[in-house]
């Protein structure tokens, strides 16, 4: 049976991508929670006034990869360090959050974030919540990666990510 995880690592267009190319990994669905508007859109959350983040919600199936294997690809996807901004993207909507939905995926999270602690300098700024609510992006949203691959933040901010993956993670990669 699938579960679900929700990461908020800045733009879902970057996570999203990062988590359809591992092994185990059934859909992803870019999206925004943690806020208080009812089905916001890109343009409200956006601005910064919702207190919505951009995450990606993924289905995996935990017989082929674990909740600790999604956190391990989290962590190393974007700096958890950095208070509200990944990169040139800056604001609440950007922060780097990971949503539960039970206190089992509580507990492994919060042990996540204490173990990769000790890999970092700076303090883990990553947030760790029970998921209130998700709504799923536009659909332009979906796939973005995979739909503009030439488009200039594809290829100068996704396809890094993507390939530092690949390199790090060859182990827990989809077979194509």
């Amino acid at each position: 049976m699938a579960k679900y995880a929700y990461f908020g690592s800045g733009c879902f267009w970057c996570s999203e991508a990062v988590f359809s190319v591992l092994d185990g990994v059934v859909s992803t669905q870019p999206g925004y929670s943690g806020g208080t508007v009812a089905n916001p859109s890109y343009e409200t959350v956006c601005a910064g006034n919702t207190g919505h983040a951009e995450v990606t919600r993924v289905e995996y199936d935990p017989k082929t990869i674990s909740l600790s294997e999604l956190l391990e690809v989290f962590f190393s996807m974007h700096d958890p360090t950095s208070l509200n901004r990944q990169g040139d993207d800056v604001g609440v909507q950007y922060r780097s959050v990971v949503f539960y939905e039970n206190t089992e995926d509580e507990t492994e999270i919060r042990r996540s974030v204490d173990e990769v602690q000790k890999d970092f300098s700076k303090k883990i700024v990553t947030a760790v919540e029970p998921l209130k609510n998700f709504y799923p992006a536009e659909s332009y949203h979906k796939d973005y990666f995979k739909k503009n691959p030439s488009a200039g933040y594809c290829r100068a901010v996704i396809r890094p990510k993507v390939e530092k993956i690949k390199l790090s993670y060859p182990q827990i990669l989809a077979r194509p």
